[in-house]
């Protein structure tokens, strides 16, 4: 269910503080944000700027402090632990900068993972995945385990994974923050493609301003506060 007026995700009001008193800090201030449906927005800001608190809370992965956060017209609040099963398996990914790979598990094994949790068949398995990791690139790839790729590869793989269920919305925290500046740029036009291609709506927490080049809207933050 898509909101009438083509926004994907909406933020109204969004505070989050950790601790409390004269401990507390305010790592997103009544932070105001709307998503179109098949965007690709970076969040651009300086470490510990509040861009990945942002990025988290957008995600469902944290709760705000105040305020509301709309998924395709839901108020992310109000879905039971039943619900945000089914909107983490089927409808938003999250690619992580530290890639988050199992050692153990190839290539295949890794993006394939996901489907087996969602209780997809061995055929739908083994169908998602391969055509997953040729949209990587990663085809030649797949019975290698993380340790036997370069760092690009294993963001390739994370982004395969991310991608396999089929999201309406992913999200990557820094996926070019561990990379050299020409591998991050591959990744980067990767992802850029995935938009574009695919239709899934990309939303970026980063430094990297090549990446934020490649966007189609940046916004910034700064101690909490999305600026413009």
């Amino acid at each position: 269910m898509v909101s009438t007026n083509g926004s994907i995700i909406s933020v109204h009001n969004v505070t989050r503080v950790f601790g409390i008193g004269q401990q507390a800090v305010t790592a997103v201030n009544d932070a105001n944000l709307t998503v179109n449906t098949g965007e690709f927005l970076t969040i651009m800001g300086r470490s510990g700027s509040g861009k990945t608190t942002l990025l988290n809370l957008m995600a469902g992965l944290d709760q705000p402090t105040s305020g509301t956060l709309m998924f395709e017209g839901r108020d992310l609040a109000t879905l039971n632990e039943a619900d945000q099963v089914q909107l983490r398996r089927h409808k938003i990914s999250f690619i992580f900068q530290s890639f988050g790979l199992i050692p153990l598990l190839s290539a295949y094994e890794n993006v394939e993972l996901p489907l087996h949790i969602s209780g997809s068949s061995w055929r739908e398995r083994r169908r998602m995945a391969t055509q997953a990791l040729e949209v990587v690139g990663l085809g030649a790839r797949t019975h290698h385990r993380p340790y036997e790729l370069s760092g690009g590869e294993q963001q390739r793989v994370a982004i395969a994974r991310a991608l396999v269920s089929g999201p309406d919305l992913l999200f990557a925290d820094e996926p070019t923050g561990e990379l050299d500046s020409a591998t991050g740029a591959t990744i980067s036009t990767l992802l850029r493609n995935v938009s574009e291609e695919r239709g899934v709506t990309v939303i970026i927490a980063t430094h990297d301003v090549a990446l934020a080049a490649m966007s189609s809207r940046t916004v910034q933050i700064e101690d909490g506060v999305l600026q413009g």
